[in-house]
Order: structure tokens, then C-alpha cells, then sequence
């Protein structure tokens, strides 16, 4: 990681974007260039990096000359058409969105638990996981390296800056017209969110199950290299601002010890136990929110299926589950 990059960052203006910016600053990532890319409508803007000020130019296909690395955080229909041209101009692409997480030429990276994928990209496209799995999947990795992992049963609380700036907006929105005796009207989703939680992330799929809740199947297969791991998993939109919480039951093939199921994650680096019910003492949103770890807690075993634990885990999803994982991959290259 010594050698500078020439970084250029696709979405540099949005929530995202403008976190990669952080991460690369705080991190102290070796920056030779840094090229700011977003749409035409926000060219033009001056974003400041390490003491200067950079301007924000639009993107095209011939925006990737010279460039490293490009975290493409904009959306899948802008991955689809800008990513080749930024692998073909030379760049090693980061992509946040969905478009080529499950390619099979493609690598799908959480750096703590399966890195290596990183180091063979023939297309020269690696990808960022889906927010709610990569926090899962901090929380389950250890424990299926020490137990072996069987099944998942999942379900998320989503904050609502995990749909961009407009969903904090429509939140924020409704909490000041209820207080003020309105009616509050919905337009980013389907129902009011404030003091509400709805179970809609993403499109339905024909089986019932939205896309948000197969992502964890599909890319937790892919991540963890385990083809046969069952998932079912319920999406939920709550009321949160910023950090996901995910309630997990998790089942093994090894009965798991809950004393080494804790010492599992000693020394692992993104995650640690947050866990003494006795001093209420377990993660929530605020405890995450602008941190780099993910916290676990609530760990027991549980009452129903064998060799099986449920815990709760909570991470920051625009960092973790975006751009720190993003910065923390093109710290690999």
C-alpha cells in the first residue's frame, strides 16, 4: 500500500461517495490523484481532500485515463455502462452497487474474511457486498470458522439513509408534520416511516421474497465459499437514520460452545462482542454510527433448532457496508 494511486471516485457527491472521501483521508490511503466524477448536474462542485479543494467533473468514458483505482459508488445502471471503460482505460474498478456481484468472473470481497478473492479479477471489476450481508457476515465468519455454519435465519432493521439522502429527508419530514398535527405523506416508500417499520426493501421477487433478502443468500454463498448454506431472511425499514441491526439465528454442524463462541472473535479485526445483558450492555444503532466496527451482542443459544445460537448485530451501513469496505479493498491491491 505504499505506492500513491491515481483514485478516482464515480458518485463523488452522493451519500456514499462523499464517506469513500472520508475513509481515504482518515485512513491515510496513498493518494497520487484524486478525480472526483459525478454527474452533470453536480460538475463543477468543489469537494475538500487533505487541505485543498478538488472539482467535481462529469463522467464519461474517457474519465478513467491514467487512473488506478475507481470506487464506483452510483448506482448499478451506472456500473453497467462506465465500469468496463474504466477497467479497459486500466483502473481496477471497486463497484458498490449489484450489477456484478454475482458474475462469476467477478470477485464479491468483505477484506476480513475472504481478501484473497481480491488478488484475481480478471476483468479487472471487484465487488462491494450488499450492506446488510457484509455487517451479517462480520458477525457469522468467525463463528462458521469455529462451528461450521449450516443455516441462517435473518432479520434486518434497516436505517433509512440506506435509500440515500431523500429517505433521511422523508423520515425527518414526517417526525416534524406528526409533531405538528399533519398527515404525513409517503413518496420514497410505500408507507409512512416515521414511528412505522415496514417490511419492503427492494423489489418482490415471483417466491415472495424480496431481492434485498436473497442478496444475503446468493452472496453470503459466494463470500464464504460455502455453496450449500441455507438462508431465509426478512428485510425490515425502521425509523433508524444511519446503522442496520440484524437478528440472527445461526445453526451449525458443530454444537457451539457459548463461551468459545465469544472468544471466537478475539483478535479479529471490524467486529467485537458488546454483550452483558445483566448491565444492559448490547449493540444499538448509535454505538455504530460513524465507527469502522461492527458489534455483536445478545449472543445465546437458542431454544429450538439444535446446535444453533441467536445474536444481534449492528454495524454502520454507509461505512462498513459501503465505503470503509470499498477503501479497505483497494487497500488490498
Amino acid at each position: 500500500m505504499n505506492e500513491p494511486k491515481n483514485v478516482a471516485i464515480v458518485g463523488a457527491t452522493g451519500a456514499v461517495g462523499v464517506e469513500m472521501l472520508e475513509c481515504l483521508e482518515q485512513r491515510n490511503f496513498p493518494v497520487k490523484s484524486l478525480t472526483l466524477l459525478a454527474s452533470a448536474r453536480s460538475a463543477g462542485k468543489r469537494v475538500p481532500f487533505r487541505g485543498s479543494e478538488i472539482v467535481v467533473q462529469e463522467l464519461t468514458h474517457d474519465s478513467f485515463a491514467g487512473i488506478d483505482i475507481a470506487l464506483f459508488s452510483a448506482g448499478g445502471g451506472i456500473s453497467k455502462e462506465f465500469a468496463p471503460s474504466a477497467a479497459k482505460a486500466g483502473a481496477i474498478v471497486i463497484d458498490n452497487s449489484s450489477a456484478f456481484r454475482m458474475d462469476e468472473d467477478v470477485p464479491l470481497v468483505v477484506p476480513e474474511i475472504n481478501g484473497h478473492a481480491a488478488r484475481h479479477a480478471p476483468r479487472g471489476i471487484i465487488a462491494n457486498p450488499n450492506c446488510s450481508t457484509i455487517i451479517t457476515l462480520m458477525a457469522l465468519a468467525p463463528l462458521h470458522e469455529a462451528f461450521g455454519l449450516k443455516a441462517v435465519i435473518a432479520s434486518t432493521y434497516q436505517a433509512v439513509s440506506g435509500s440515500g439522502a431523500q429517505g433521511i429527508i422523508e423520515l425527518e419530514e414526517q417526525i416534524r408534520a406528526i409533531a405538528a398535527g399533519e398527515s404525513p405523506q409517503p413518496k420514497v416508500y410505500k408507507h409512512p416511516i416515521a414511528f412505522n417499520v415496514i417490511p419492503e426493501v427492494d423489489a418482490f421477487t415471483d417466491n415472495g421474497y424480496t431481492k434485498e433478502e436473497l442478496k444475503m443468500l446468493h452472496e453470503g454463498r459466494k463470500i464464504l465459499g460455502h455453496p450449500t448454506l441455507k438462508v431465509s431472511c426478512t428485510c425490515v425499514r425502521v425509523p433508524v437514520l444511519r446503522s442496520h441491526s440484524i437478528s440472527v439465528t445461526a445453526q451449525f454442524e458443530r454444537e457451539p460452545d457459548l463461551a468459545a463462541a465469544r472468544a471466537a472473535y478475539a483478535g479479529k479485526p471490524g467486529v467485537a462482542i458488546r454483550d452483558n445483558p445483566a448491565e444492559r450492555l448490547y449493540p444499538v444503532p448509535l454505538d455504530t454510527t460513524g465507527k469502522d466496527d461492527c458489534l455483536v451482542g445478545r449472543m445465546r443459544r437458542n431454544l429450538v433448532l439444535e446446535n444453533a445460537l441467536d445474536l444481534w448485530v449492528v454495524g454502520d451501513q454507509v461505512r462498513k457496508g459501503a465505503a470503509l469496505n470499498a477503501v479497505q479493498i483497494a487497500e488490498l491491491l
